[in-house]
C-alpha cells in the first residue's frame, strides 16, 4: 500500500549559542523552538516533533507544553514527540496531555513512544534502571489499551491495576495516533508490530540500506499477525545550507561538540573530521545543499519504503539563525525536490 510521504523535523531543544559562542539560557532556547515550529508550518512541512530530556545540554523536559504553545500559533502542521520516554512516564497522564493538545490543535497531535537513549529520567522520577525492559513493555501495553478511549481494565507489575478506567478528554478522532521508536533491535521491531503501531526507526549512524532487514522484519511480523500495513518512518540527523561546503563547515564544530559531550559519558573516542565526512558521504548524516539533502532523503525513502522522513535539524549548540535558515531551505527547496525525485523512475542500484 502506497502512502503519501510526510516530511518532518525533529529537535531535542539542544542548548544553542549566541553570535559570540555563549550558551543561551534554557528559557530563550524554548522560545526559539516555538518559533522554529511556527516557521516549519509556514514553509509547508508536514510534521514538527520535539524530544524529551532532563539534562543541562537540552532545554525541553516538557514537550507537551512546548507543543501546546506551537499548536496555538499554527493551523495545519502535525505536532508530535521525538520521543516521549514512556518507561519513566505514567501512560495515563501521557494520553491525557496529548489528547489535550489534540483538542487545542483541532486533531493535529501524535506521540512517538520510546525507551530513550538517555537514562537520566529514571533516577529523577524514582525508577530503577534494572526494570528498563519491563517498564517499557508494560507501559506500552497500557498505553495501547488506552487508545480505545473506552473503559480499560489492566494489570501489571509496575503500577497499580486499573478497573474500568477511562481517560479524558476524549479525542474527536476517537484515538490518539502513536508511533513506536526503535534503535534497530529485532525485538523492538517485533514489539511495535505486536502492538500494531507505526514504526519510527532512528538511524543515527551507518548507511540507511543496513536497516532494510528491520523494515522487512516489521512488515513480515505485521503480515503474520494479520495486521494491515502500517507506516514506517526514519529519524536522521542533518542540516541544510546553500552549498555542500557551507553546510559541512557550519555543522561540523557543533556536531563534534554534541557528539564529544555524549561520548565522554559513554566512553566513545572524540569525533574526528574524517568520522564526520564519512557519515555525511555514506552514513546517516543528511547534510549539504538542498539538492544533496533531497537526493539522500529520496534514496532512503526508496530503499526502506518509508511514509515519513524526519530530519533531526538541531545538532548541539548550532545557533538559532542557522536552524531557521535550515528549516526554510528544507521546506521550500528540499521537500518539493524530494517529491520530484520520488515521482521519477527508481534509478538502477
Amino acid at each position: 500500500m502506497t502512502r503519501p510521504l510526510q516530511l518532518g523535523l525533529d529537535t531535542f531543544g539542544d542548548v544553542t549559542v549566541d553570535e559570540d559562542g555563549r550558551p543561551l539560557p534554557h528559557a530563550q532556547v524554548v522560545r526559539d523552538v516555538v518559533e522554529q515550529g511556527v516557521l516549519a508550518e509556514r514553509v509547508g512541512l508536514d510534521v514538527f516533533n520535539v524530544g524529551e530530556h532532563h539534562r543541562d545540554d537540552y532545554a525541553i523536559s516538557a514537550p507537551d507544553v512546548v507543543l501546546a504553545a506551537i499548536a496555538a500559533r499554527t493551523e495545519r502542521i502535525t505536532l508530535g514527540t521525538a520521543v516521549t520516554v514512556l518507561s519513566s512516564e505514567d501512560p495515563v497522564r501521557v494520553y491525557e496531555r496529548f489528547a489535550t493538545i489534540d483538542a487545542i490543535s483541532h486533531g493535529r497531535a501524535e506521540v512517538t513512544l520510546g525507551r530513550g537513549s538517555f537514562t537520566e529520567s529514571f533516577p529523577l522520577f524514582g525508577f530503577d534502571l534494572a526494570d528498563y525492559e519491563v517498564l517499557f513493555e508494560e507501559k506500552l501495553d497500557l498505553f495501547t489499551a488506552l487508545r480505545s478511549e473506552g473503559p480499560v481494565t489492566w494489570q501489571g507489575t509496575t503500577r497499580r491495576p486499573l478497573v474500568d478506567a477511562q481517560v479524558y478528554p476524549r479525542t474527536d478522532r476517537g484515538s490518539l495516533p502513536a508511533w513506536v521508536a526503535v534503535g534497530g533491535s529485532p525485538e523492538s521491531v517485533v514489539r511495535a508490530a505486536r502492538h500494531r503501531l507505526p514504526l519510527m526507526l532512528a538511524i543515527i549512524g551507518g548507511e540507511a540500506a543496513r536497516f532494510a532487514p528491520f523494515t522487512d522484519l516489521y512488515r513480515r511480523a505485521l503480515a503474520q499477525l494479520g495486521s494491515p500495513e502500517l507506516p514506517i518512518g526514519v529519524h536522521s540527523p542533518g542540516f541544510v545550507a546553500g552549498t555542500d561546503a557551507e553546510a559541512r563547515e557550519i555543522l561540523f564544530p557543533h556536531f563534534k561538540a554534541n557528539r564529544d559531550r555524549i561520548g565522554r559519558e559513554r566512553g566513545w573516542p572524540p569525533a574526528s573530521r574524517a568520522d564526520f565526512e564519512r557519515e555525511a558521504d555514506h552514513g546517516a548524516l543528511v547534510v549539504g545543499s538542498p539538492e544533496t539533502v533531497a537526493a539522500k532523503i529520496a534514496d532512503t525513502v526508496r530503499v526502506l519504503g518509508l511514509s515519513r522522513f524526519d530530519l533531526k535539524y538541531s545538532n548541539g549548540p548550532l545557533p538559532h539563525a542557522h536552524l531557521m535558515r535550515c528549516i526554510e531551505l528544507y521546506g521550500t527547496e528540499v521537500a518539493p525536490r524530494v517529491r520530484e525525485l520520488l515521482a521519477q523512475p527508481s534509478p538502477a542500484r
